[in-house]
């Protein structure tokens, strides 16, 4: 269903990303101090950087480890925040040992999104901090999110979906702010690359994380390795389709995945699209 279009004058919000940006500010430095569930991505990078500009080391931003956080997803939310000067820690957060989410439901992201809230909401409780901030934005909501249940079960905050901040008004502010996420293709966890029913377990997500790391290897930027049991099913965006739709490269991807345990190796004419597996 099309989420109807928001009338933000009606609605008292402010219509330019510059005004929505503003009024954030001005929202952050009245929290005073605040945790900030942190990925390295677009939108929770952006959060965290205006919130450390406003209110300093009191924006506590907090990056949950697992074994559905790629290597070089991890790697890289460090090397962004070591950049930005930004209050960081890690966490190890623990849903794999959780049978709800390793069964692979629709639902399987309220349980790993309800573990990391209970860690950040724990981590608040014990610092004084009141409030706990995700970066959900106005895009989010229109999509089928099952976290967004347990941001409320924990009373998370998401300032720029209250903001009305679309994806493209954070990426163009981020641009603005010279960060190095502005451009950054969206990357969720390792498990949604897996179809829903397939278990969730380490092996597999290893066998994903080593696939996309191949084609990262080949120059890909934006794509995904979706598991639909034997079979790998590639997504490409459309400026990354020409690096892998010829025979050399498509004979060393799928002599590459087979030695991972794929038995079949196929590219969707579709190309990439977020969210594939919800279709």
């Amino acid at each position: 269903m099309i989420a109807e279009p928001r009338n933000n004058l009606a609605l008292g919000l402010p219509n330019t990303a510059a005004e929505k940006e503003r009024k954030l500010k001005s929202m952050l430095k009245s929290m005073n101090n605040v945790v900030i569930a942190y990925s390295g991505g677009v939108d929770s990078t952006y959060l965290a950087h205006i919130a450390t500009q406003e209110i300093g080391a009191d924006a506590v931003c907090i990056l949950g480890i697992s074994p559905s956080l790629s290597a070089h997803q991890r790697n890289e939310a460090l090397d962004t925040a070591e950049k930005l000067g930004l209050k960081l820690h890690t966490i190890e957060t623990k849903e794999i040992e959780e049978s709800a989410y390793r069964a692979n439901a629709k639902n399987r992201c309220y349980f790993c999104k309800s573990e990391l809230f209970a860690k950040l909401l724990n981590y608040a409780e014990k610092n004084n901090i009141l409030y706990i901030l995700d970066g959900t934005n106005a895009d989010d909501l229109a999509d089928h999110r099952p976290g967004r249940r347990a941001a409320e079960d924990k009373s998370v905050i998401s300032p720029l979906a209250d903001l009305d901040f679309s994806k493209k008004e954070i990426r163009e502010m981020s641009k603005l702010h010279q960060l190095p996420s502005w451009d950054k293709p969206s990357s969720p966890c390792l498990s949604s690359r897996i179809a829903y029913g397939i278990p969730v377990n380490i092996d597999r997500l290893g066998k994903i994380e080593k696939a996309e790391e191949i084609l990262r290897d080949l120059g890909c930027r934006e794509f995904r390795v979706r598991m639909h049991s034997e079979i790998a099913r590639i997504e490409l965006c459309e400026d990354d389709m020409p690096k892998l739709y010829n025979r050399d490269a498509a004979r060393r991807v799928t002599s590459e995945l087979r030695k991972l345990g794929f038995k079949y190796i196929t590219f969707d004419l579709e190309g990439f699209r977020s969210g594939a597996l919800n279709e």
